[in-house]
């Protein structure tokens, strides 16, 4: 696959339903982000089905930035298939109802080729398939080159309000949706994760966010962020680096 070939791949578009990227909690690694990301960014507009998709794993680390001459990523590919065919998350559906959602359906290796099918479940049909409204798309490439699992997972939670212009998250419920409870204390929390993926977020993303924590009292209680598109000059500079 040459350059060209490659940056195309990386320009693919990401379609979700809001309610996946609002309403679900899951604590998913950087490579397993990407490899669902990239799953899904290879669903056409016009499908009415989930398929088995198939793709060099060669190409695919080129595709994503990953160091495929490291002679693990074969191994640790198929590690990571496992793990994401084992978990599932929850989402709220509405009325009070919250639904079990899982990630993959099935994969397939053939170790000659080099080459791996997956097949996203049955279950992620209603976020992806068919969307007509409320749904957030953007190029694979805004993520690519994160390296944080948190910096994807925030990024297409204000992606998805952008059009506000300004959101506003009660703090707790923040840690919830990136699955960071762990850091109970404002200031880990903020320099291990928020202010890291706000980084990379504004450096390779097409949005710019900007945030002020608010305190209830002695302690923090609300973060309001501001995000707003990139012109077409902050994107090109952006690139270059």
């Amino acid at each position: 696959m040459d350059n060209k070939e490659i940056q195309s791949e990386r320009n693919q578009i990401v379609v979700k339903h809001n309610d996946l990227i609002q309403k679900s909690r899951y604590s998913l690694t950087m490579q397993e982000q990407k490899i669902i990301l990239y799953l899904i960014s290879k669903i056409k507009p016009e499908d009415t089905d989930l398929h088995l998709y198939e793709f060099d794993i060669k190409e695919f680390c080129e595709i994503c930035g990953i160091d495929e001459t490291s002679g693990k990523n074969y191994s640790v590919l198929k590690e990571t298939i496992i793990n994401l065919k084992r978990k599932c998350f929850w989402v709220s559906i509405g009325n009070g109802i919250d639904a079990t959602v899982s990630w993959i359906d099935k994969a397939i290796v053939n170790k000659r080729s080099g080459a791996i099918k997956i097949k996203l479940d049955n279950d992620m049909k209603p976020f992806l398939l068919e969307l007509q409204r409320n749904f957030t798309r953007y190029e694979l490439n805004c993520v690519l080159t994160m390296k944080s699992k948190y910096s994807i997972r925030l990024y297409e939670l204000l992606k998805s309000y952008e059009f506000m212009t300004t959101r506003t998250f009660n703090l707790e419920q923040l840690k919830l949706l990136l699955s960071v409870e762990k850091y109970e204390n404002y200031k880990d929390f903020r320099s291990r994760v928020l202010e890291p993926a706000l980084r990379e977020i504004n450096l390779y993303s097409d949005i710019v966010v900007t945030y002020e924590a608010k305190k209830k009292g002695k302690k923090y209680d609300n973060i309001m962020f501001g995000i707003k598109e990139k012109n077409n000059v902050e994107r090109f500079l952006n690139s270059r680096r």
